[in-house]
């Protein structure tokens, strides 16, 4: 009887622990120590591209949707719940193919009860949650066909939504017909389009009018953003063979956006894009392997240039920050109203080993204007409008 009163007297402190802990290292089945979870995660799985949004806590439980997306279009959707119910949490869910018809029955739930939450893990039956960082987590899921079991693991990031200010906002015209990218620009959207200034020193010596001067226009599909930029430049540098050679000391024109207009990081990721269009066409920017890679699939482009003065018509595909290298990656569509993260700029070099000026789109402040290559809260905002 002694040693009975000993075990629950020990099971109690534990209960009761200011830690919230039900045994040692194990917390309590409440939404607060799950509270993690919530977030906008994406990543890929099934050969696909996933993402999954969780919901704070509210009203007892915490909600997410799920999509994945195979070849540019969507495979299946879910509905999740993590809901208090009676002292412990369930994991609920539904699924429903991409035309929103559900797999199960009208009352029908998949459900996985709580076996245990540890600070980094939260484990229910068939399906456990594990915390790497505060923006990485790793879902792994059960999954029984043929009668094997067979457990996927789905690698997450987070991404934040939140939006920068909003500065230096143009308004971008949609075209009727879509611009033919030739280097012409005989369309009448250009025609009625509004130029802007590129007159902004990021990098190097003050220049002069006769050494450089840009401006460009912009317009927009359904399937595209298009650029117009007339740079004169006295002076065309391209000493590099290699497109992936230290593809910035050349002259060439790059362009940065953000599809969300979200800013935040990009350097090693793609939360948004710095292309660089080197003279040959080629488009370059950074990987998450960290290192130059090609995306001339996103860039289509031409240069004609008369004397000192070189017209680029540029036709950019948008993709969101779902982007994943050497996977099956679609566009997003535009829309009026959309908000795009955007700035324009020139590598000018003159024959030196390295370029001598950077002159972008945007004012950029403190002595370091050198950041659009990684840092996006210094980019534009373009408003699509009919």
């Amino acid at each position: 009887m002694k040693y009975i009163l000993i075990f629950l007297f020990t099971i109690t402190c534990f209960a009761q622990n200011k830690n919230n802990t039900l045994i040692e290292g194990k917390l309590s089945p409440r939404l607060e120590n799950v509270k993690w979870i919530a977030g906008t995660w994406h990543g890929e799985a099934f050969g696909g591209i996933t993402e999954e949004i969780w919901s704070e806590p509210s009203g007892g439980s915490m909600m997410a949707t799920f999509k994945l997306i195979n070849d540019g279009k969507v495979t299946f959707y879910e509905i999740e719940v993590i809901r208090e119910i009676k002292n412990t949490l369930v994991l609920q869910l539904k699924h429903f193919g991409p035309d929103l018809k559900g797999w199960e029955t009208k009352d029908e739930t998949v459900d996985f009860p709580l076996k245990e939450i540890t600070e980094n893990k939260v484990v229910f039956e068939g399906m456990t949650f594990q915390k790497v960082s505060k923006s990485e987590m790793n879902v792994y899921v059960d999954i029984e066909e043929n009668g094997k079991t067979e457990t996927v693991k789905f690698n997450y990031k987070k991404t934040s939504k939140t939006k920068k200010p909003i500065k230096q906002l143009i308004k971008v015209k949609q075209a009727d017909v879509k611009p033919t990218i030739d280097g012409i620009a005989n369309e009448a959207i250009w025609n009625n389009s509004q130029w802007h200034q590129m007159d902004q020193l990021w990098l190097g010596n003050p220049y002069t009018s006769e050494d450089f001067q840009g401006k460009y226009k912009l317009t927009w599909t359904e399937d595209a953003l298009y650029l117009l930029a007339e740079i004169k430049d006295d002076i065309l540098i391209d000493s590099y063979e290699d497109p992936l050679m230290t593809w910035w000391d050349d002259d060439c024109l790059e362009i940065f956006i953000d599809e969300d207009n979200s800013g935040g990081t990009h350097q090693f990721t793609h939360n948004a894009f710095a292309y660089h269009i080197a003279l040959d066409g080629n488009v370059v920017d950074m990987s998450p392997e960290k290192k130059g890679k090609l995306y001339n699939s996103h860039i289509e482009s031409k240069r004609i240039t008369i004397g000192k003065t070189s017209l680029w018509e540029v036709k950019i595909s948008i993709f969101n920050d779902s982007y994943l290298d050497d996977k099956n990656n679609s566009p997003v569509n535009l829309e009026a109203n959309k908000n795009i993260g955007f700035a324009l700029a020139y590598c000018d070099n003159d024959n030196s080993k390295t370029r001598e000026n950077f002159i972008g789109s945007i004012p950029v402040e403190g002595n370091d204007k050198n950041q659009g290559y990684k840092n996006a809260n210094i980019f534009g905002t373009l408003l699509l409008v009919k």
